[in-house]
This record gives structure tokens, C-alpha cells and sequence, in this order.
């Protein structure tokens, strides 16, 4: 296979990384399928098309010297559904060489439509080249490779008979946006207008929300003006939740507040995904009373009524701040309104009763789930292993995780952080060293958080050396440190009186606060990003 050879020569001296290999087939046959179709000479295009003439070509000599003799008085007792002549294969008995005709003339026979076969062939596999591609685009997509499925859209695009949809180019923009990758959101979005496709309210939605997962409030908000100039992309309430959520999380409630009065002038009504996404928002904040105030209007509307998401925001704020009396209040409050709990809230409670040490409320609901049927997800045992982590109980730790295996129950980062966090409260350092070597042996991934657990855990041994270490893994790595990070190490260095290694982390933490995420820059100097 020479051809397969040189198809995946320029991926192999490509600054870029490597493609996935179902990628480098894609190229393969693309320039397969463009040889075949433009030069023909690739030599499995050449046996193709012989094998097909062979076939062709037998059948009909046999055909044309046994049963010619005996088809012409059949054949004329027949409606015909031609014109006398132009079907093609019939041979007058007495010479194979001519033709007959109705006024007696005669003429070399009609020859067959030429490469029929072969156009036919081409169009079945120019189909078949187009599932696979789309299918191969699709997959990307759902694994969350934004740019080999830009790549592979490009490909398809090259292609006379490909043209996109308004859903393709939907699925691409979300998946941007989902990437962190607003700009290329965008430039996707011009040039599906520039190729004549017409934006919808969904796709313009699509856009604005790209950005709002950057935290690209401002152009977000220049996208909801360009949508209030076209008539038939009006904003909806989905366009004005997903931007509300935005300023929550970024705690810019006045411009919530404006938001609400533009729903309001167009007489757009918040739904409960709107208010609860605000009801957790003012939570996270403190700003209780704000909170309670959005509560009330939904226990008293007729449109927007809270749902079990509601209960878990309200359940957990309080679980998460330790008042447990309040938590439990407002659960009682929710059952009596009619609100059934799910998997999800007791995992909340489990969680709250499990920081305050109440081990046997803990335990009663985790029997009330068996009762009930409730399955014990990953989030379950995270949260019983966490609660025995922050008390240095390494005995009930590790029967935890060991029945959490033990069921064939996933574990994923934060159970080995709970982990590394525990052994290190218990100052079991070895075992430590041993629950890492066990996390990159099932390839847990490497997060922020599992770098500060380790961190943490030096922190506790004193090990400084080692310590640092794992900081500039951590960079390496492209997990920027947060606010945790630098608390923890500048704490190390003051309780051994490295004043200059905490002068050095203020500023670099100083520094990466200024810069923020809009500073490619700085994020590359700091962390090779």
C-alpha cells in the first residue's frame, strides 16, 4: 500500500501533534477517492473498472448469440415503451453487425451508454465516503475535538456534493463554545452567513453563549443587540437565561437587574431554569436576603414554580455553610410542597453530615437510599470518603474506597484527592507516594485540585524540595495554579521564614489576577500555555 505511505508522511513532520489515526484515514481516502475521480491513476481505480468491463462484457455475448434469434417475434408482440430502435442490445437474427430499423435502412448497432457502471460506482462511493466523513465529524463532535472536527468540516466542505446544514454548523458552534473557543465560534458563524445560510435565533444563541462560557461578558452583550436589530432573531428566555447565568457567576448582579427589565419590556417571562440559576447565584454570594426575596416569587408564581433544582441549590448552600438545622428546615419545606428528592440531594445531605461529623445522620441516609432504592453513585462514596479524609480516619477511608471498587464503582479525581488529603492528615506519607502511583496507573486525570492535594500533602511533611517539584509539574502539566495553590505554599514558606519565596508568589499571583484569561501572553510566560 504505496499510497498509504505518503498520505501519512506530511503528519509525521508536522510542528503540530499527531492526529488520531482515524483522522490520518479520513486524509487517505479523501485522496484516494480525488485521484480516482480526477486522474485515474491510482491501480485499484484501473482493477476496479476492468473487473466491471469483464463483467459486463461476458454476459452480454452470450446473451447476443443464444436467445437473439428468439426474442424478435416476442419482442414485437410487446407494447413497447421506446421508440423503435433505441433499445439498446437488441440485434437483428441475420447480422449481429447492424441493426434494423423500421424504414428498412441499416447502420452499424447502438453501442451501450459508456462507463455507466463506473459513474455509478463513483456516485455509491462518493456517497459512501460522505457517511463515513460525517460520521467521523460526528464523533469528533461528541468527544469534544474541536479542532480535528474543524479540520474534517473543512474536508467535507472541499467537496461538490457536501453541503452543511444549519444543524452541523450548530453542533460546531456549541462545541466551540463548550472548547473555550468563542473567536472560532465566531468566524464559523460568518462564514456560514457568507456562504448564504440564514442565522436563526438558535444559532445566534449558540454564539452569545460561546462567549459566555469565556467570561466575555461584553461581547456576549454585543451579540443580544445584534439579535434585537433582526426581526425573526428576536432574544428569547433562553437567550436571556444563559447571559444572566453569566453575570452570576462573574457577580455582576446589576447587570442582572438590567437584564430583568429588558425581559420585562418584551413581556418575557423567567421560567424556573432562570430564577434558580439567580436563587444560587445571590447564595454563593451572601446575598441572602436577595435570595429569599427571588425563593418567595416562586413559591407563589403561577409559572415559574420550584422544582428539585431549587431544593438542591437551597439544601446545599446551607449544608455547604455547616447550618445543618437550616438545611434540614428547608428540606421538610420543599417535601411538603410536593418536591421529591433525588439522587443528588442526598448526596447533598450525605456531604453536609459528613463535615459536621454526623457520622450516624450520614449513615441513616445513605440506608434510606437502599430503602428507596436510590443507587450509591461516585459522588456518594466521594463524599463518605471526604468526611473520614478531613478527620484523618484512614482506617474507614480506605474500607470505603475499597467497597467503592469493590461494587465496580468509577472513581475519578476528587476520590483520590479526599485520598491523598486523608493519608496526609493521618501522616501516612508512604501511602501518599502510593495512592498517586495508583491514580496514574488508572489514569485518573491530573487537575488543578489533584496537584493541590499533593501540595497539601507535602505541605504537611515539610518537604519543601518536594514541594516545588510538583509546583513546576504542576505548570508543566498546564494546570494553572488557583488561590489555593498559593495560600498553601506561601504558608509553607512563613512557617520557615522563606520570606523571599513569599515575596515571589505574591507576585506571580499578583501578576496572573492582572492579566487574567484575555492575557495569552502572560499565561504563556507563566505556564508554557
Amino acid at each position: 500500500m504505496a499510497s498509504s505511505s505518503f498520505s501519512l508522511s506530511p503528519f509525521s513532520s508536522s510542528p503540530r501533534p499527531s492526529p488520531p489515526l482515524h483522522t490520518l484515514h479520513l486524509h487517505f481516502h479523501l485522496r484516494l477517492y480525488n485521484n480516482h475521480h480526477h486522474h485515474g491513476t491510482i491501480k485499484l481505480a484501473a482493477s476496479t473498472s476492468t473487473l466491471i468491463r469483464c463483467a459486463s462484457s461476458s454476459p452480454s455475448t452470450t446473451k447476443s448469440s443464444s436467445s437473439s434469434s428468439s426474442y424478435g417475434k416476442s419482442a414485437e408482440q410487446k407494447k413497447r415503451h421506446w421508440k423503435v430502435g433505441e433499445y439498446p442490445g437488441i440485434s437483428d437474427s441475420s447480422n449481429n453487425s447492424t441493426r434494423r430499423f423500421g424504414n428498412g435502412n441499416e447502420r452499424p448497432p447502438k453501442t451501450p451508454i459508456k462507463n455507466i457502471k463506473k459513474k455509478l460506482d463513483r456516485k455509491n462511493e462518493a456517497k459512501a465516503w460522505a457517511n463515513t466523513v460525517t460520521e467521523a465529524l460526528s464523533h469528533l463532535i461528541h468527544t469534544k475535538q474541536w479542532l480535528q472536527a474543524l479540520e474534517v468540516f473543512e474536508m467535507l466542505k472541499e467537496q461538490p456534493f457536501y453541503q452543511p446544514k444549519e444543524g452541523t454548523y450548530m453542533k460546531l458552534i456549541v462545541l466551540l463554545g463548550k472548547s473555550r473557543q468563542p473567536q472560532h465560534a465566531h468566524q464559523l458563524f460568518d462564514t456560514m452567513v457568507e456562504e448564504g445560510l440564514e442565522p436563526t435565533l438558535e444559532l445566534y444563541t449558540a454564539l452569545l453563549a460561546a462567549y459566555c462560557r469565556s467570561n466575555l461578558i461584553d461581547e456576549a452583550f454585543s451579540i443580544l443587540d445584534k439579535m434585537k436589530t433582526l426581526p425573526l432573531c428576536q432574544p428569547d428566555v433562553y437567550t436571556y437565561s444563559i447571559l444572566i447565568k453569566a453575570c452570576v457567576d462573574a457577580s455582576r448582579f446589576e447587570l442582572v437587574d438590567s437584564l430583568y427589565e429588558q425581559m420585562a419590556e418584551r413581556s418575557i417571562a423567567p421560567n424556573t431554569v432562570t430564577q434558580n440559576i439567580v436563587l444560587s447565584g445571590y447564595g454563593k454570594a451572601g446575598k441572602l436576603e436577595q435570595m429569599e426575596k427571588v425563593l418567595s416569587g416562586m413559591l407563589d408564581s403561577t409559572m415559574c414554580k420550584p422544582d428539585v433544582w431549587t431544593m438542591n441549590n437551597i439544601v446545599s448552600l446551607f449544608g455547604n455553610k455547616g447550618q445543618i438545622e437550616m438545611m434540614e428546615r428547608w428540606y421538610e419545606k420543599f417535601r411538603d410542597f410536593g418536591i421529591d428528592p433525588e439522587t443528588r440531594t442526598f448526596n447533598i445531605l450525605i456531604g453536609a453530615y459528613g463535615k459536621k461529623r454526623m457520622y450516624d445522620k450520614m449513615s441513616s441516609v445513605m440506608e434510606y437510599m437502599r430503602k428507596l432504592s436510590f443507587p450509591w453513585t461516585t459522588s456518594t462514596y466521594n463524599n463518605v470518603i471526604e468526611a473520614f479524609s478531613e478527620s484523618g480516619d484512614a482506617k474507614h477511608m480506605e474500607y470505603t474506597f475499597d467497597q467503592m471498587r469493590a461494587e465496580g464503582m468509577k472513581t475519578d479525581t476528587k476520590t483520590f484527592c479526599c485520598l491523598i488529603r486523608g493519608y496526609a492528615n493521618a501522616g501516612l506519607f508512604h501511602k501518599v507516594i502510593s495512592t498517586v502511583q495508583l491514580a496514574g496507573k488508572l489514569e485518573v486525570p491530573e487537575n488543578t485540585s489533584f496537584y493541590n492535594a499533593v501540595i497539601f500533602a507535602c505541605a504537611k511533611l515539610e518537604d519543601l524540595m518536594e514541594m516545588e517539584r510538583v509546583f513546576k509539574r504542576m505548570k508543566d502539566k498546564q494546570c494553572p495554579p488557583d488561590s489555593t495553590t498559593y495560600s498553601m505554599m506561601v504558608d509553607a514558606y512563613k512557617r520557615e521564614g522563606m520570606s523571599d519565596k513569599v515575596y515571589d508568589l505574591e507576585q506571580e499571583k499578583q501578576l496572573i489576577a492582572l492579566s487574567g484569561p484575555k492575557n495569552d501572553e502572560a499565561m504563556e510566560t507563566l505556564f508554557g500555555v
